[in-house]
């Protein structure tokens, strides 16, 4: 701890005072007061009794040294000690001015303001808490401090991500006005490359009034160097056919064809895409709108990545009443999700000559056309030709028939979908099938078949003591689990109590478990080093001695996915006690370095579009129960042993990326995780000292990707594990 210092940053009404308490100090700098001496800059607020279950409002000034946006926390303690899930985020506008309300549940505690998560210079002036009466304060804020009273403050189940902020208020924050549309018009003409992009939809009876707005949307382009390549598919109300014709009368490059049968969609899409000339084509149902700049967008994108064969983009719903809501905030392309659901879906867009040459849309998948036909697109070009716009560009219209108001209106679209996908498994010579994804709607589970003779399995579990969380763990492991080809190694890390060893002796007359001392001083990655980089297994797996197995299969499931091609590490889903999630994979930046997806959510709570359901690839995924080809530990080095404590397994894990494999997230293989059961707290000058070594040289060594995890969406927060959205986006503006 820092010894204090003269100058307090006090906040106007004289109540409250941030007094700075670890890891800052005054700054010689005449323009800047502290001097943050590693990433976690610590201040303590005096007279947070008084905010203890009340709203404030807190405002102030954050100036930095030159340094990228790092997330701004407030630390409480409610009954559980302050930890990383019971804090707030506070949202640094681009002037880094904050202003905003916050709910406290009743405290026990002091409260802790961490203004930034780096080290370097930096200001806070204006400082100012002012209390705000309840019915001034935001429902959803109060609702969540009521929440976290009830759990202490502890793990708490959140709600959907909607806690802060309207979506209207985000587009209004992150979308340029209509009036710099011109600007960007002309920006548009002085690019490089000037695609022509063939906007392809086949329409059937469409209410007129959808039909105009859905044509509307593509003449209203900024980006002007399109054709509208239109084909009905022989519909019987004379009305389209006039809001057609009139269309078509008033702009050349609006083209129509008459069906004369009825051939639905997939034989429609493919008579519009005979009209097509463009380089590219980009899909559009009859019924929905394009925003104004998603053709600018795109040709934005070509000209950076010549290369893009499937290009696709954030998408949100649209009401009859034209109001825009729930955004669906994508990921760069997810192979894993990918297989679990058709994240391309909206807008794509495709290269023309790669979707003629493998046959445009094929009849017998109506109602998941797009998805066959992105799967198709790209097993000829490859992964590394998707690319991603972060930005909805393309608006679902709610109405009852559309797939957009709800998977069930259209279960069609989901036996195709298990179809096309099994054909792209059969095209890769993947032996598996598709199964429909428990807990969800109309997604996916791809069931891997493994091998005859299963390779095996070593599973290395380092302890000191602990007798009855081992026992738990490893009699679980034993019981429950029913892959057969596996074997358990312990690692006795100084155990001193009688108790240990009569159960480690008990334990080892099982041939398959064996107990390896090692006395020297914790370094939790080289104890597993030591075990994993000599083992003869096919596979091992790393996991905490507080797991306990929960389903039977739960290693088949982790060898069956490990066995693909370029998978490196695979994850559980680890859950508390309580059943909410502990673990649904690691997502770089939240909280400064990493933290876990959808933390604290109850376990029957999908999560993001069902991706705390669905399989997908993470950057990272926790050693608590994390599963890798020896041969890939080997390749990597195992974990780096300057780490012995913090960010091990995220290190390893982003070295194992940078080899070129995928780390992939499974929901199908549960475990609950008594976390921290045995770890002591971060508490000495020593262990403090340590842990903020190692979080600094895992922050130099990967700085870019923890800003920009390739795996999470730039315009969803780093202040929580919840989804919500990023204030402000970590996209470049277009204005």
């Amino acid at each position: 701890m820092t010894k204090p210092v003269t100058n307090l940053v006090k906040n106007l009404m004289k109540n409250f005072e941030l007094r700075p308490l670890n890891n800052v100090e005054a700054s010689s700098n005449s323009g800047f007061a502290w001097n943050a001496t590693n990433g976690d800059p610590q201040f303590e607020l005096t007279g947070w009794e008084e905010l203890s279950g009340r709203a404030a409002r807190i405002s102030f000034e954050l100036a930095k040294e030159d340094m990228p946006a790092s997330p701004c926390m407030i630390y409480f303690d409610a009954g559980a000690g302050m930890s990383e899930h019971a804090t707030f985020g506070l949202v640094v506008d681009a002037d880094g001015k904050v202003d905003q309300v916050v709910a406290f549940p009743p405290l026990v505690g002091p409260l802790r303001l961490d203004p930034i998560a780096r080290a370097g210079l930096f200001s806070i002036t204006g400082f100012n808490v002012e209390l705000v009466a309840d019915a001034d304060c935001p429902t959803e804020l109060l609702e969540r401090a009521r929440r976290m009273a009830s759990w202490g403050g502890g793990a708490q189940p959140a709600p959907a991500p909607t806690v802060g902020h309207t979506y209207q208020e985000w587009i209004e924050r992150h979308e340029p006005p209509a009036s710099h549309y011109p600007e960007l018009r002309a920006r548009s003409k002085a690019w490089a490359l000037q695609p022509l992009i063939s906007i392809v939809m086949p329409t059937y009876n469409t209410p007129a009034r959808w039909l105009r707005m859905a044509i509307d949307s593509v003449v209203d382009q900024v980006y002007e160097n399109w054709e509208f390549c239109i084909a009905d598919d022989c519909s019987t109300n004379p009305e389209v056919k006039q809001v057609l014709d009139s269309y078509a009368a008033k702009d050349p490059r609006i083209k129509v064809a008459y069906r004369t049968t009825n051939g639905h969609i997939s034989s429609s899409s493919n008579t519009a895409l005979e009209l097509a000339v463009g380089e590219f084509v980009g899909l559009l149902d009859h019924d929905d709108e394009l925003h104004p700049l998603a053709l600018y967008c795109v040709a934005e994108l070509i000209n950076a990545h010549p290369d893009a064969t499937v290009i696709y983009s954030d998408e949100d719903k649209i009401s009859i009443d034209g109001v825009r809501s729930d955004p669906y905030f994508k990921c760069d392309f997810n192979y894993d999700l990918f297989l679990s659901q058709n994240m391309i879906s909206h807008f794509g867009v495709y290269k023309t000559s790669v979707m003629k040459e493998v046959g445009g849309f094929r009849t017998g998948f109506e109602g998941s056309q797009d998805y066959d036909l992105a799967l198709r697109v790209i097993d000829r070009a490859g992964h590394h030709t998707v690319y991603h716009v972060p930005r909805a560009l393309y608006h679902w219209r709610m109405i009852p028939e559309s797939t957009a108001a709800g998977h069930e209106a259209k279960p069609y679209a989901h036996i195709a979908a298990m179809r096309a996908l099994d054909e792209h498994l059969a095209r890769n010579g993947i032996n598996a099938h598709t199964e429909h994804a428990p807990g969800t709607d109309a997604f996916n589970k791809v069931v891997y078949d493994l091998p005859e003779v299963l390779p095996s399995v070593e599973i290395i579990i380092p302890t000191r003591d602990s007798a009855g969380l081992v026992e738990q763990c490893v009699e679980s492991v034993r019981q429950k689990s029913s892959y057969p080809n596996l074997r358990i190694t312990i690692i006795d890390n100084g155990s001193l109590k009688q108790e240990t060893h009569d159960l480690f002796a008990r334990l080892q007359e099982d041939e398959r478990i064996k107990v390896v001392r090692d006395d020297s001083p914790f370094n939790y990655s080289a104890l597993n080093n030591r075990v994993a980089l000599a083992s003869t297994a096919d596979f091992v797996c790393l996991m905490n001695n507080d797991i306990e197995v929960i389903n039977a299969d739960w290693l088949e499931e982790m060898v069956s996915v490990a066995l693909q091609a370029n998978v490196g590490a695979v994850g559980a889903k680890l859950l508390y006690p309580d059943d909410t999630i502990q673990h649904g994979g690691v997502v770089l930046g939240v909280g400064g370095i990493a933290s876990h997806a959808h933390k604290h959510f109850p376990n029957s709570h999908p999560g993001y579009f069902a991706r705390a359901r669905l399989r997908n690839v993470m950057c990272a995924v926790t050693a608590a129960c994390l599963l890798i080809r020896q041969s890939i530990y080997k390749e990597v080095g195992g974990l780096d042993e300057q780490l012995h404590v913090a960010y091990n397994d995220i290190d390893f894990c982003l070295r194992v990326r940078q080899a070129g494999y995928r780390n992939v997230w499974t929901p199908y293989a549960e475990l609950y995780h008594h976390e921290s059961a045995t770890r002591g707290a971060e508490d000495t000058p020593e262990k403090i000292s340590r842990f903020n070594q190692e979080s600094e040289l895992v922050r130099q060594r990967w700085e870019h990707l923890l800003m920009n995890d390739p795996c999470y969406s730039p315009n969803l927060t780093l202040t929580a594990d919840d989804f919500s959205f990023a204030w402000p986006s970590r996209i470049a503006n277009l204005d």
